[in-house]
């Protein structure tokens, strides 16, 4: 039941130990819950967009972890990366300063 739909009811009820009138007022001062937004298709690709070009501009550069990068030499001398660490704490550092950027335009 909503607020709007619980004071139309109480207003076609009898009075009782509270007046009709105390109810309404205590009801009418509960403050209902803000509407959750979605995001849109916009603001997502935004979002998005700025995610990518925060790594991208990082070049790798605190991403991995180049001192445990280990690699390998083929047979036609060629390099190879058998495993690279990912920093996903500094990844996740970099999205959430973007993801707080949204927010705090949102408010």
């Amino acid at each position: 039941m909503t607020k709007a739909q619980t004071l139309e009811a109480l207003k076609n009820q009898l009075d009782s130990f509270y007046s009709l009138q105390q109810v309404i007022a205590i009801i009418e001062g509960i403050a209902e819950p803000e509407a959750k937004t979605r995001l849109d298709q916009d603001i997502i690709d935004d979002i998005s967009g700025a995610i990518e070009k925060c790594l991208d501009h990082n070049n790798g550069s605190d991403l991995v972890d180049v001192d445990n990068i280990e690699l390998s030499l083929s047979y036609n001398n060629q390099i190879e990366i058998d495993s690279a660490a990912i920093e996903v704490s500094n990844i996740m550092h970099h999205i959430n300063g973007i993801l707080e950027y949204y927010v705090a335009e949102e408010s």
